[in-house]
């Protein structure tokens, strides 16, 4: 579809899921094209940065040290909100909170927590070949007992926690739990855990957030910090913990290679995160275009 003038529109926030949507699968840092359409972004006066899973304390690398992409940010999936680097709110775990979730998280094989003291990842209970088959990058980082064993719930007020699901095959290797077992598993803690929120944002692993808390809650904070409208605001993303701001923001965009559900909640849809086709959008509408397609 040919590119529109969106001389009607007037977008002044641009926020986007990270893994697989400005991340393509296998890279470890957000290409240098997607941080320079973003850097474009902000020139023509529209805050852009992601809108994630991940704790705000592990952007820095995934944006090869430029603090530009991610002063304004929802982190953790809402748990933690920035404007132009300054923190606008943010939640934090106890280990008594975390209690029912390790609870919980035990009645399935190969389930484990996790919980982050800044940027660095606690096991507080499973196994860390479990965690390693589901997200490598955080086994990588994690913190565990000296003979690798889980340390239990954690002393310190944790700034991100996640559960992890692996399943194990016939010839002993692990891999991530497929969707249907994780579903069961994020329905289970969304039934039995008080006070938080869990998603389904991958197999094999759920966020946890405060209750109520979520991207969608995030960016409605930032659109009232801005004194800007929803209609304002453009979202993209990619999979199951991005529905929420695909519900909120009228203009919510989705990649190719979005999941089925998420495909069908966005307004709008883009070419594939191999591609970079966020860094297209941005580009377009730093130039005052409007890129999407139905």
């Amino acid at each position: 579809m040919a590119r529109q003038n969106m001389a009607s529109k007037n977008i002044r926030l641009i926020l986007a899921d990270i893994d697989r949507t400005l991340l393509p699968w296998g890279l470890d840092a957000v290409p240098p094209r997607t941080r320079a359409a973003m850097h474009h972004a902000m020139e023509a006066d529209i805050r852009v940065g992601p809108a994630t899973g991940r704790g705000f304390d592990w952007l820095s690398p995934l944006f090869s040290g430029d603090s530009a992409c991610f002063r304004t940010c929802v982190a953790t999936n809402g748990n933690q909100v920035f404007l132009d680097g300054r923190k606008i709110r943010e939640a934090n775990f106890s280990g008594d909170a975390l209690a029912r979730v390790a609870e919980v998280a035990a009645g399935f094989p190969h389930a484990g927590v996790i919980a982050f003291d800044g940027a660095t990842p606690s096991l507080v209970c499973g196994r860390i070949e479990d965690l390693r088959a589901t997200f490598p990058s955080y086994a990588a980082a994690c913190r565990t007992r000296a003979d690798g064993s889980a340390l239990g719930l954690p002393d310190f007020a944790a700034t991100k926690a996640n559960v992890f699901l692996a399943r194990e095959s016939a010839d002993g290797t692990l891999a991530p739990a497929g969707e249907k077992d994780s579903r069961a598993m994020v329905d289970a803690l969304n039934q039995q855990v008080d006070g938080l929120d869990f998603d389904y944002p991958q197999p094999g692993f759920t966020n946890v957030m405060r209750a109520g808390w979520n991207k969608a809650t995030g960016i409605l904070a930032l659109a009232r910090e801005l004194g800007i409208g929803v209609d304002e605001v453009v979202v993209f993303g990619d999979a199951g913990n991005d529905l929420s701001m695909f519900e909120a923001i009228p203009n919510s965009v989705a990649v190719a290679n979005a999941t089925p559900e998420a495909a069908a909640a966005a307004r709008w849809h883009i070419g594939p995160s191999s591609k970079e086709a966020v860094a297209d959008a941005i580009e377009a509408l730093a130039a005052g275009e409007w890129p999407f397609f139905e």
